[in-house]
């Protein structure tokens, strides 16, 4: 795909190098390709679009180039031909020894794709459960590194870090630990369906002990009972991410803001996905 760069974002042309289950929930899918060089990023919850083909189809189909007036171009193109768009975070990056981006990892939560599913899988679960390489898609990310997609922000004054992520948000989540400079008091649950979904996150933070997992299927409590019932360390400037069900996501910020007194300005919330609801629902419900 050719395409003029728009900062701070542009389409990337991108084929998959490998996949790795990593347990029963998630699949992580690594891309690479040419384009991949003008890929910038500086990590955390950095949000991506993503583009699958349709089935038949050998690659997804898009309007020429990003730029403004993209979307409205991208609509124009009939429903059964238009590439599927789903929203995602970067999970890893790696670079050559120049400095240059060569690949990008994805983290996929595969729902509805195991045997007696209650839900059927969605485009993209169906997709990443069957993703070979050599398969291509296409993505609209970042072209600089510090751009408006990256949520997680703590105030400088920031002395303590609050965490919550489904499964969805747990990429995520990880990513964002894995930056947290050493000495970073961190409190953190992080939910997942299954035992074997529980994939340690690496971070130099102070935060060893101080990651909780809340299992669906052991019978964890529910995210709300957790939290409030955690006695949180002392703090004077604290700060707080949560992503996932939006749901969840609106409950918890509400104890947040009115039983923890965190000042409502520090505390970043993300609806990754709303029960019941497919992306394009929650899309049409923001337009």
């Amino acid at each position: 795909m050719t395409t003029a760069v728009a900062a701070p974002y542009r389409f990337f042309s991108l084929q998959v190098e490998r996949t790795r289950r990593l347990g029963p929930s998630l699949v992580r899918v690594t891309f690479t390709g040419p384009d991949l060089t003008a890929f910038a990023s500086d990590g955390r919850d950095q949000s991506l679009t993503l583009f699958l083909p349709r089935q038949g189809q050998s690659e997804p189909v898009l309007p020429m180039e990003y730029g403004e007036g993209w979307r409205e171009a991208y609509l124009g193109i009939p429903d059964d031909v238009r590439a599927v768009m789903r929203s995602y975070t970067l999970r890893a990056l790696r670079r050559d020894v120049r400095g240059v981006t060569t690949e990008i990892d994805i983290d996929f939560v595969l729902h509805g794709t195991e045997p007696g599913a209650a839900h059927p899988a969605g485009p993209a679960s169906r997709w990443a459960a069957d993703a070979r390489a050599g398969a291509r898609v296409a993505l609209l990310g970042p072209a600089i590194a510090d751009n408006a997609a990256i949520r997680f922000r703590p105030p400088a004054d920031a002395d303590l870090v609050v965490i919550w992520a489904d499964e969805t948000a747990l990429p995520a989540a990880s990513a964002i630990l894995e930056t947290l400079p050493a000495g970073t008091k961190a409190r953190v649950w992080l939910e997942v369906p299954h035992a074997g979904d529980r994939i340690e996150p690496v971070t130099a933070a102070d935060v060893d002990a101080e990651i909780t997992w809340l299992v669906r299927d052991e019978g964890s409590p529910m995210a709300l009972d957790a939290i409030r019932a955690a006695q949180l360390p002392s703090s004077e400037a604290p700060y707080a991410w949560i992503a996932g069900e939006s749901g969840r996501v609106k409950v918890l910020r509400r104890h947040l803001v009115r039983e923890r007194e965190i000042d409502r300005k520090r505390v970043t919330f993300v609806g990754y996905w709303r029960r019941g609801l497919s992306e394009e629902q929650l899309r049409e419900q923001g337009e």
